[in-house]
């Protein structure tokens, strides 16, 4: 019996059913992008949400600093670009980039994302219980902010990535698959 190589071509197989986890992929693209527009917002003289953010961050932003607003038109811009790379985690036309670095920004861009929001709600977590002392006094909207909307949103972001990594990981194997032919 000789084996066919079955070609690439099409969407990816579907795998078992309520297995898969595309939903990741398309949650972070929303994340992202809604966070990249806040970005935008704020970079583009928005006040809005301002006052959540607190310390040197909503002082730079109420400012107008142009350095800070080149860093947050940016970082608007790369939260774009990581909703545009979440798609295409888990949409056919995600195939046309190397699956070398389709692995590499994927992986390295979960690991990254879980541990700065890993890093800031642990901090926030430990300020709000009094086990670390800020030397600035506390401002609790914007902690709170932070904690449970802001930083929180990094992690799950980086979760949600991870999904979709692993998702696109099963369904475009290193090669093509072999069946063997009837």
């Amino acid at each position: 019996m000789s084996a066919a190589t079955v070609q690439e071509t099409g969407p990816p197989p579907a795998g078992p059913p309520g297995r898969s986890v595309a939903w990741a992929g398309y949650s972070a693209a929303v994340l992202a992008g809604a966070f990249g527009l806040v970005s935008f917002y704020w970079a583009a003289g928005g006040t809005v949400g301002l006052d959540t953010l607190g310390g040197k961050i909503q002082e730079m932003a109420g400012h107008r600093d142009p350095g800070f607003i080149a860093v947050v038109w940016i970082t608007g811009a790369m939260k774009v670009a990581g909703a545009v790379f979440s798609l295409s985690l888990v949409q056919s036309w995600g195939r046309i980039f190397p699956r070398p670095l389709m692995l590499l920004a994927g992986w390295g861009g979960s690991v990254g994302l879980i541990l700065y929001g890993a890093l800031q709600v642990g901090t926030l977590v430990l300020v709000a219980g009094g086990v670390l002392t800020p030397s600035d006094p506390i401002e609790w909207k914007p902690l709170l902010w932070r904690l449970f909307f802001w930083d929180l949103s990094f992690l799950v972001w980086g979760v949600l990535l991870l999904l979709a990594t692993r998702h696109y990981v099963k369904n475009r194997p290193r090669r093509p698959q072999r069946v063997a032919e009837k």
